[in-house]
């Protein structure tokens, strides 16, 4: 199987920035490149590299006072007040990456190489899907420390560990129950604290080997813009080997993700655009000097506007009606610390759900789990 794999490498998108470019290369281009582009013949790499950050999780003045000597130095060379935190290690964080596991699965079940490319697209925008609202820092991974999860209900075995502590580097390997896909790479984040903001830089590879396809994928993960028109906005198309555009692929990384026909979303583009524009100048003009425009646009208007004809490929998962108190994790992310007597008994010491810090932080005994932090 492993010769007539499909290679997807991706630069893995962070929880905090929100700016991504995605790029899908030919397979038949990479074949004649054979080992150069990173393994065998017949393979294509799905590269997404980080365009710009963001920034979040405020600070308050009493913290920052606590932390003075720590700006613009990163995370990992420093310990941070453990109520910064959410009680997962950074490898329990990266394991969300396979809450939409159905997607790969029908990407390698499906028949249709157009299909096919849907779903891997859609995959890589509900990777970042969970970490909307999730301002907590995860626990950072100690050297040697391990993160095993076997679900059959999603059809997946997952390991991962943290193979260096300074620079920080977490490795991980999934693959299929059925052996239908394997998903496998390295992670090197990159976070600074300045004071009142965290700037993230995530680095690494992430490969996603699947059944071989011809077409390619380009998708923006788009930024902000001054007035939040562009906030969360995810677009790109479909292409066949000539870079004809076989169809596009629009919706929000934070709810869900569309494909229509090109010649139909170009058009809605451009008179969107040109709305845009006519509403701008009318609100220049009946705004008073001494307005100021409101930065974020308002919660009712954070929906994905459907463009007649449109086929929806994925759609995010509600969250428990109690995110809210817990971290705003979704519900597979809620899932990821469970222990029973049989899970203890068969896994390694250095399973992240036997860290007493981070399970002291979930069962709100905040002072214990600082107690166990150390500057690391």
């Amino acid at each position: 199987m492993r010769a007539h794999t499909h290679r997807h490498t991706l630069y893995l998108p962070c929880s905090i920035s929100r700016t991504y470019r995605f790029t899908y290369r030919n397979s038949r281009e990479d074949a004649k490149q054979g080992d150069s582009c990173g393994g065998r013949s017949g393979r294509a790499r799905l590269v997404n590299s980080l365009v710009s950050t963001d920034t979040a999780s405020s600070v308050t003045p009493e913290t920052e006072t606590s932390c003075q000597g720590t700006v613009a130095r990163e995370l990992s060379k420093i310990t941070m007040p453990v109520i910064f935190n959410e009680p997962l290690s950074f490898l329990q964080r990266l394991t969300e990456y396979m809450e939409h596991t159905y997607l790969i699965q029908k990407a390698s079940e499906s028949q249709d190489s157009i299909h096919r490319m849907k779903c891997v697209a859609a995959f890589a925008v509900s990777a970042v899907a969970s970490q909307w609202e999730r301002t907590g820092k995860p626990f950072n991974p100690l050297l040697g420390e391990t993160y095993e999860l076997f679900r059959e209900d999603l059809g997946f075995r997952w390991i991962s560990e943290q193979v260096s502590h300074h620079p920080p580097v977490s490795a991980f390997h999934a693959e299929g129950m059925k052996n239908n896909f394997m998903f496998h790479g390295s992670i090197y984040p990159k976070l600074k604290f300045w004071g009142k903001s965290v700037e993230a830089e995530p680095r690494g590879i992430i490969t996603l080997e699947l059944p071989l396809t011809g077409e390619r994928c380009c998708l923006t993960f788009k930024p902000c813009g001054i007035f939040g028109k562009e906030l969360h906005k995810v677009e790109g198309y479909i292409l066949d080997k000539s870079k004809k555009k076989i169809c596009a692929l629009y919706g929000k990384w934070t709810e869900c993700l569309y494909s229509v026909d090109p010649g139909t979303f170009d058009a809605h583009r451009k008179s969107d655009t040109k709305r845009s524009e006519k509403d701008r100048k009318g609100s220049t003009q009946s705004n008073n000097a001494d307005e100021e425009p409101d930065e974020m646009p308002p919660p009712e208007a954070e929906t994905v506007q459907v463009i007649p004809g449109s086929e929806l490929i994925w759609r995010i998962s509600p969250r428990p009606d109690n995110s809210g108190k817990y971290y705003a994790f979704t519900t597979f992310a809620l899932q990821l610390n469970e222990l029973d007597a049989e899970m203890e008994r068969v896994l390694p010491q250095t399973d992240c759900r036997l860290r007493p810090d981070i399970r002291a932080l979930e069962n709100g005994d905040i002072g214990t789990s600082a107690s166990y932090c150390v500057l690391e």
